[in-house]
């Protein structure tokens, strides 16, 4: 009875796998020649690899390519996104002492009260408050910015797929229209105010290039060349850190964990082995 149970299940699987698939692919056929392709279809472009030090399984932390990655945030994305979800007093986990994060905390200003008359006003930052929007509201960050509202850049890298690298190609995915594109699809235009970036989905971004040459933003003595395509992996690398500081941790961690359960699963089947091999197997009789 069992068996013509399992055999009468897989054949309703197999009969619903059958007809979704035909009836996928006849919808396909019908209405697949009624699709016009689009230029965002045909010519929007998937990121391009980073090669940050924290991919793969093995990856860490390059801490003077996340202290870089905050010095571009701070002269460079800081005057449109904020990172509301990130402390000051937690860039001491990029090797910033006690002293240069008050620096770093006071060069910005917070949302605060006036001690004197109890309204609100603007102080210089402390090491326990977060990164602040440049914006007091929304609907500031729109006028300013062509009626788009910047993100908050905390989890970027988490919000968006494939982060590290959308965020690395966004930043040096600027350029003119491809005659290409002109030909193909003549009706396509960049609106004013608009920016043509063959990473963005619609081609189109309201952000305008903020890394537009090299040292645009000056680094320390000894550090790589800052060159757009640097500082974009740069920043790149340290907003994979706000999104996730515990990454690196978290690799490390599975690894003794992976060891732990493969110990664990030859363990089982060695007992399994030595509890089973006395009992006799059905239809076998001994003496």
């Amino acid at each position: 009875m069992i068996r013509l149970f399992g055999i009468l299940a897989g054949l309703f699987f197999a009969l619903a796998s059958l007809w979704a698939f035909v009836f996928g692919a006849g919808t396909v056929i019908s209405q697949g020649h009624l699709v016009e392709p689009t230029a965002e279809h045909e010519f929007h472009l998937l990121p391009r690899d980073a090669n940050l030090p924290t991919d793969g399984a093995f990856g860490k932390w390059d801490v003077a390519q996340l202290q870089r990655g905050m010095q571009v945030y701070k002269e460079v994305c800081a005057a449109c996104h904020g990172l509301k979800y990130v402390a000051f007093r937690d860039l001491e986990a990029l090797g910033y002492n006690e002293a240069e994060v008050k620096a770093i905390a006071a060069g910005f200003q917070v949302p605060g009260v006036d001690p004197n008359t109890g309204e609100a006003a603007l102080r210089p930052g402390l090491p326990t408050d977060k990164f602040p929007s440049p914006y007091p509201n929304a609907i500031a960050a729109a006028a300013a910015n062509n009626n788009a509202i910047p993100p908050d850049l905390s989890l970027i890298t988490k919000a968006r797929h494939d982060g590290p690298n959308y965020v690395y190609s966004l930043l040096t995915g600027y350029g003119q229209i491809p005659g290409e594109l002109k030909r193909e699809f003549p009706a396509f235009s960049t609106p004013g105010g608009l920016h043509f970036n063959r990473y963005f989905p619609t081609l189109n971004l309201a952000m305008a290039p903020p890394l537009t040459a090299d040292g645009q933003v000056t680094y320390a003595e000894g550090q790589p060349k800052p060159t757009v395509d640097q500082m974009a992996r740069d920043v790149a690398a340290f907003l994979t850190w706000t999104a996730e500081p515990k990454l690196v941790e978290r690799k490390q961690t599975g690894w003794p964990v992976l060891g732990f359960l493969l110990f664990a699963t030859v363990l089982a089947f060695l007992a399994k082995k030595q509890i089973w091999a006395r009992l006799k197997r059905p239809g076998h009789h001994g003496a």
